[in-house]
């Protein structure tokens, strides 16, 4: 089988071989942080290591830097993480989560291609369609490969970190994925102020899931997302969200379509509004 960059079923991860995959569990809930580690210890799918969203996948010491409510990790950390789990070159790269939505683990998703790992994939529909399928699960913790040297290094250029970045862009287009309320501003529950960075577009990130939980097809994918941009080319996208999880979701959709070359805004929606002095726009424009 060929290795996937984009999606995989759950068919086509039960048909690798163990030592051909690393499997991560990336389930989290945003109210109670520890429960994905506990549903984890529950029962995951078999030969499954586990990543914590704001342990593995942030770096929440940074926060007070204006990075958002979930800065990247640093290099040496994520680094460690893979050596841990021993991630080698040319070793597929599986994330799942609980929810369809695939939010966490479309997270390590994109931090793996980052860092210039392209054999990653998310796995569609998450742990519901694992178990759905009634395919193997394993309970107790997990007894990961032996540790490996790890040493890469993030492609900075497919990132936006600081703010003055994004506003010397004029020529990019900015799209947001949360949820059409709070890019509105009629409600923020989780940030200091509602609303959008000014030109910002929005594309709820569960505009990318069919009726199933699962992602809809490239050919609609790509149909909806040229409709949104208005012709934008896909390297001109810069995507953001309230913290620069769910954004993700929507950079992998795109890639998944065929529109290659989107950037994350790292520190999204929270970290523009760190700063009272941005500007900040409500409404649908």
């Amino acid at each position: 089988m060929s290795l996937k960059t984009t999606l995989i079923q759950p068919n086509e991860l039960a048909a690798l071989a163990p030592d051909d995959v690393l499997v991560v569990d990336c389930r989290f809930q945003l109210a109670d942080p520890a429960q994905g580690e506990r549903d984890f210890d529950a029962d995951h799918i078999a030969g499954a290591v586990f990543a914590g969203l704001d342990r593995d996948l942030s770096d929440l010491s940074r926060q007070a830097e204006g990075l958002g409510r979930h800065p990247l990790p640093q290099e040496s950390a994520f680094n460690a993480l893979l050596s841990r789990w021993g991630w080698r070159q040319g070793l597929q790269v599986v994330s799942y989560d609980a929810s369809t939505g695939a939010l966490a683990a479309a997270r390590l998703w994109w931090l793996l291609r980052l860092a210039g790992v392209e054999d990653v994939a998310v796995l569609d529909g998450g742990y519901a369609a694992w178990q759905a399928a009634g395919l193997p699960i394993d309970t107790g913790v997990a007894h990961p490969r032996s540790p490996s040297k790890v040493d890469l290094s993030f492609r900075l250029d497919q990132v936006l970190l600081d703010h003055a970045s994004l506003r010397d862009a004029p020529e990019r287009q900015l799209l947001d994925a949360r949820a059409a309320p709070r890019y509105r501003g009629d409600t923020e529950p989780l940030d200091r102020v509602g609303g959008h960075v000014p030109g910002a577009l929005n594309r709820p990130f569960t505009d990318n899931l069919a009726e199933d939980g699962r992602f809809k097809s490239p050919l609609q994918l790509r149909e909806e997302f040229n409709a949104v941009l208005g012709g934008a080319a896909p390297a001109k996208v810069v995507h953001m969200c309230g913290s620069g999880v769910t954004a993700c979701h929507n950079l992998l959709a795109m890639e998944h379509a065929g529109l290659h070359g989107s950037r994350l805004y790292a520190p999204s929606w929270s970290g523009w509004v760190s700063d009272p002095s941005r500007p900040v726009a409500t409404g649908e424009e």
